[in-house]
Protein backbone atom coordinates (compact mmCIF):
# COMPACT_ATOMS: atom_id res chain seq x y z
CA UNK A 1 0.00 0.00 0.00
CA UNK A 2 0.94 3.49 -0.49
CA UNK A 3 -0.20 7.07 1.21
CA UNK A 4 -0.63 9.76 -1.14
CA UNK A 5 -0.37 13.80 0.21
CA UNK A 6 -3.92 16.20 -0.20
CA UNK A 7 -1.78 17.70 -3.76
CA UNK A 8 -2.18 14.63 -5.65
CA UNK A 9 -6.05 15.17 -5.72
CA UNK A 10 -5.49 18.61 -6.37
CA UNK A 11 -3.55 18.32 -8.99
CA UNK A 12 -5.62 15.35 -10.64
CA UNK A 13 -8.54 17.44 -10.16
CA UNK A 14 -7.36 20.54 -11.01
CA UNK A 15 -5.90 18.99 -14.33
CA UNK A 16 -8.66 16.94 -15.39
CA UNK A 17 -10.17 18.74 -18.09
CA UNK A 18 -6.56 18.89 -19.61
CA UNK A 19 -7.00 15.19 -20.02
CA UNK A 20 -10.55 15.32 -21.39
CA UNK A 21 -9.45 17.77 -23.73
CA UNK A 22 -6.37 16.11 -25.17
CA UNK A 23 -7.13 13.64 -28.21
CA UNK A 24 -6.15 9.75 -27.68
CA UNK A 25 -4.25 7.77 -30.22
CA UNK A 26 -6.14 5.23 -32.13
CA UNK A 27 -5.24 2.69 -28.77
CA UNK A 28 -6.92 5.30 -26.65
CA UNK A 29 -3.25 6.64 -24.90
CA UNK A 30 -1.51 9.45 -25.76
CA UNK A 31 -3.94 11.61 -23.42
CA UNK A 32 -2.09 14.59 -21.11
CA UNK A 33 -1.94 13.21 -17.69
CA UNK A 34 -1.14 15.59 -14.63
CA UNK A 35 2.43 16.86 -14.01
CA UNK A 36 4.35 14.44 -12.01
CA UNK A 37 1.29 11.75 -12.76
CA UNK A 38 4.68 9.32 -13.27
CA UNK A 39 6.18 9.81 -10.06
CA UNK A 40 3.54 8.78 -8.21
CA UNK A 41 3.24 5.85 -10.09
CA UNK A 42 6.26 4.98 -9.83
CA UNK A 43 6.55 5.82 -5.47
CA UNK A 44 9.40 8.53 -5.99
CA UNK A 45 6.69 11.36 -4.84
CA UNK A 46 5.33 12.52 -2.13
CA UNK A 47 9.28 12.49 -1.42
CA UNK A 48 8.77 12.84 1.99
CA UNK A 49 7.07 9.71 2.20
CA UNK A 50 8.27 7.69 -0.49
CA UNK A 51 7.26 4.13 -1.12
CA UNK A 52 9.25 3.57 -4.37
CA UNK A 53 6.77 1.08 -5.44
CA UNK A 54 4.75 0.72 -8.70
CA UNK A 55 1.03 1.23 -8.50
CA UNK A 56 -0.07 -2.88 -9.49
CA UNK A 57 3.11 -4.36 -9.57
CA UNK A 58 3.87 -3.66 -6.24
CA UNK A 59 0.95 -1.57 -5.16
CA UNK A 60 -2.67 -2.71 -4.22
CA UNK A 61 -4.04 0.04 -2.26
CA UNK A 62 -3.79 3.65 -2.34
CA UNK A 63 -4.95 5.84 0.25
CA UNK A 64 -5.11 9.85 0.09
CA UNK A 65 -7.13 12.92 1.54
CA UNK A 66 -9.40 14.96 -0.61
CA UNK A 67 -10.27 18.39 0.19
CA UNK A 68 -13.68 19.73 -1.01
CA UNK A 69 -14.14 23.57 -2.06
CA UNK A 70 -11.69 24.38 1.47
CA UNK A 71 -14.51 23.46 3.39
CA UNK A 72 -14.80 19.62 3.77
CA UNK A 73 -12.00 16.74 4.07
CA UNK A 74 -12.68 13.12 2.95
CA UNK A 75 -10.72 9.90 2.62
CA UNK A 76 -10.21 7.74 -0.65
CA UNK A 77 -8.99 4.74 -0.59
CA UNK A 78 -8.56 3.50 -4.19
CA UNK A 79 -8.37 -0.54 -4.76
CA UNK A 80 -6.40 -1.23 -8.02
CA UNK A 81 -7.03 -4.91 -8.19
CA UNK A 82 -10.53 -4.34 -7.01
CA UNK A 83 -10.64 -1.36 -9.89
CA UNK A 84 -13.09 0.45 -7.45
CA UNK A 85 -12.77 3.48 -4.81
CA UNK A 86 -14.42 3.84 -1.78
CA UNK A 87 -14.53 7.05 -0.07
CA UNK A 88 -14.95 7.57 3.72
CA UNK A 89 -17.33 10.65 4.59
CA UNK A 90 -17.93 11.85 8.03
CA UNK A 91 -20.27 14.27 7.33
CA UNK A 92 -21.85 13.03 3.78
CA UNK A 93 -24.33 15.77 4.21
CA UNK A 94 -21.45 18.26 3.13
CA UNK A 95 -21.38 16.41 -0.16
CA UNK A 96 -23.76 16.14 -2.27
CA UNK A 97 -24.03 12.84 -4.34
CA UNK A 98 -23.85 14.65 -8.03
CA UNK A 99 -21.40 16.90 -6.40
CA UNK A 100 -19.04 13.91 -5.36
CA UNK A 101 -19.51 12.41 -8.97
CA UNK A 102 -17.74 14.93 -9.85
CA UNK A 103 -15.24 15.33 -7.52
CA UNK A 104 -14.33 11.30 -7.89
CA UNK A 105 -14.05 11.68 -11.56
CA UNK A 106 -10.66 11.89 -12.10
CA UNK A 107 -9.48 9.58 -10.32
CA UNK A 108 -12.37 7.20 -11.75
CA UNK A 109 -10.78 7.49 -15.23
CA UNK A 110 -6.94 9.21 -14.71
CA UNK A 111 -5.74 5.86 -12.31
CA UNK A 112 -6.65 2.77 -14.85
CA UNK A 113 -5.50 4.83 -17.64
CA UNK A 114 -2.54 5.49 -15.48
CA UNK A 115 -2.07 2.01 -15.27
CA UNK A 116 -1.94 1.63 -18.97
CA UNK A 117 -0.24 4.18 -19.80
CA UNK A 118 2.52 3.23 -17.79
CA UNK A 119 2.83 -0.48 -17.81
CA UNK A 120 6.47 -1.66 -18.79
CA UNK A 121 5.27 -4.51 -20.91
CA UNK A 122 2.16 -5.23 -23.70
CA UNK A 123 1.77 -8.26 -21.11
CA UNK A 124 1.73 -6.25 -18.20
CA UNK A 125 -0.37 -3.96 -20.13
CA UNK A 126 -2.37 -6.63 -21.08
CA UNK A 127 -3.22 -6.97 -16.99
CA UNK A 128 -5.26 -3.20 -17.29
CA UNK A 129 -8.72 -1.81 -18.81
CA UNK A 130 -8.84 1.84 -20.00
CA UNK A 131 -12.47 1.25 -18.42
CA UNK A 132 -12.82 3.76 -15.63
CA UNK A 133 -12.94 2.38 -12.02
CA UNK A 134 -16.36 2.28 -9.85
CA UNK A 135 -17.09 4.03 -6.22
CA UNK A 136 -19.24 4.33 -3.17
CA UNK A 137 -19.45 6.10 -0.33
CA UNK A 138 -20.69 4.03 2.56
CA UNK A 139 -23.18 5.63 5.10
CA UNK A 140 -22.21 3.02 8.10
CA UNK A 141 -19.13 4.92 9.38
CA UNK A 142 -18.93 6.78 12.55
CA UNK A 143 -19.66 10.27 11.84
CA UNK A 144 -18.27 13.67 12.96
CA UNK A 145 -19.19 16.94 14.18
CA UNK A 146 -18.32 19.77 11.86
CA UNK A 147 -14.70 20.99 12.06
CA UNK A 148 -13.58 17.55 13.00
CA UNK A 149 -13.64 15.97 9.30
CA UNK A 150 -10.27 16.13 9.02
CA UNK A 151 -8.86 14.55 12.29
CA UNK A 152 -11.94 11.68 11.36
CA UNK A 153 -9.99 11.39 7.23
CA UNK A 154 -7.02 10.67 9.09
CA UNK A 155 -8.55 8.28 11.20
CA UNK A 156 -9.95 6.56 8.61
CA UNK A 157 -6.85 6.06 6.63
CA UNK A 158 -4.79 4.94 9.71
CA UNK A 159 -7.73 2.41 10.95
CA UNK A 160 -8.51 1.10 7.79
CA UNK A 161 -4.91 0.41 6.75
CA UNK A 162 -4.23 -1.50 9.74
CA UNK A 163 -7.44 -3.48 8.98
CA UNK A 164 -8.65 -2.21 12.16
CA UNK A 165 -12.71 -1.96 12.64
CA UNK A 166 -13.58 1.83 12.14
CA UNK A 167 -15.35 1.21 16.28
CA UNK A 168 -18.21 3.86 17.43
CA UNK A 169 -16.84 3.86 20.96
CA UNK A 170 -13.08 4.48 19.35
CA UNK A 171 -15.16 7.30 17.20
CA UNK A 172 -17.08 8.91 19.63
CA UNK A 173 -17.82 11.89 19.79
CA UNK A 174 -16.63 12.05 23.86
CA UNK A 175 -13.29 10.94 22.30
CA UNK A 176 -13.12 13.51 19.49
CA UNK A 177 -10.69 15.94 21.14
CA UNK A 178 -8.79 13.01 22.60
CA UNK A 179 -8.51 11.44 19.83
CA UNK A 180 -7.41 15.12 18.18
CA UNK A 181 -4.67 15.80 20.49
CA UNK A 182 -3.44 12.41 20.63
CA UNK A 183 -2.71 12.53 16.65
CA UNK A 184 -1.38 16.10 16.93
CA UNK A 185 1.14 14.94 19.16
CA UNK A 186 1.70 11.83 17.58
CA UNK A 187 2.43 13.52 14.54
CA UNK A 188 4.65 16.20 15.75
CA UNK A 189 6.77 14.07 17.96
CA UNK A 190 7.27 11.56 14.73
CA UNK A 191 8.28 14.81 12.74
CA UNK A 192 10.28 17.11 15.07
CA UNK A 193 11.73 19.22 12.13
CA UNK A 194 8.25 19.19 10.31
CA UNK A 195 7.95 23.03 10.41
CA UNK A 196 11.61 23.41 8.48
CA UNK A 197 10.24 20.54 5.94
CA UNK A 198 10.49 21.68 1.85
CA UNK A 199 7.55 19.96 -0.10
CA UNK A 200 10.49 19.38 -2.90
CA UNK A 201 7.22 18.50 -5.12
CA UNK A 202 4.80 20.95 -5.66
CA UNK A 203 4.85 24.18 -3.56
CA UNK A 204 8.39 26.41 -2.66
CA UNK A 205 7.27 25.20 1.41
CA UNK A 206 5.13 24.62 3.67
CA UNK A 207 5.01 28.35 5.07
CA UNK A 208 1.57 28.47 2.60
CA UNK A 209 -0.05 26.03 4.60
CA UNK A 210 -1.69 27.90 7.81
CA UNK A 211 -2.14 26.01 11.00
CA UNK A 212 -3.64 27.18 14.20
CA UNK A 213 -2.04 25.55 17.71
CA UNK A 214 -2.42 27.08 20.92
CA UNK A 215 -0.15 25.03 23.89
CA UNK A 216 -0.97 25.73 27.29
CA UNK A 217 2.10 26.19 29.86
CA UNK A 218 1.60 22.75 30.51
CA UNK A 219 2.64 21.74 27.06
CA UNK A 220 -0.37 19.84 26.93
CA UNK A 221 -2.21 20.62 23.14
CA UNK A 222 -5.49 23.39 24.28
CA UNK A 223 -6.57 23.29 20.69
CA UNK A 224 -6.30 22.64 16.90
CA UNK A 225 -7.37 23.03 13.53
CA UNK A 226 -6.40 20.15 11.40
CA UNK A 227 -6.22 22.18 8.13
CA UNK A 228 -3.62 21.21 4.83
CA UNK A 229 -0.56 21.08 6.83
CA UNK A 230 -1.63 18.33 9.37
CA UNK A 231 -3.04 16.49 6.89
CA UNK A 232 0.50 16.85 4.85
CA UNK A 233 2.37 15.22 7.59
CA UNK A 234 -0.09 12.43 9.05
CA UNK A 235 0.23 11.19 5.67
CA UNK A 236 3.58 10.38 6.82
CA UNK A 237 2.71 9.65 10.48
CA UNK A 238 0.64 6.67 9.35
CA UNK A 239 3.36 5.48 7.08
CA UNK A 240 5.56 5.18 10.30
CA UNK A 241 2.98 3.63 12.06
CA UNK A 242 2.59 0.70 9.50
CA UNK A 243 5.59 0.15 8.23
Amino acid sequence: MCFLDHLFAQQWRFNFKDFKDSEPDQNGLGRRLPGGAWNYYAGTIPSFCQSNKVWGTDIDDIYAPVNYSDTHWIAMWISIPKRHIVVFDSICSSISPEELDVVMEPFLYMVPYLLVECASSDEQRAQYSLEPFTYERPTNIPAARAGDCGVFTLKYIECHALGIEFSKKDFAKANEKTMRDKMAVDIFQELPDAHEFENKDNDANLGAYEARLTVKSSGMLDDLTISSLEIFYAVTFVTFRII
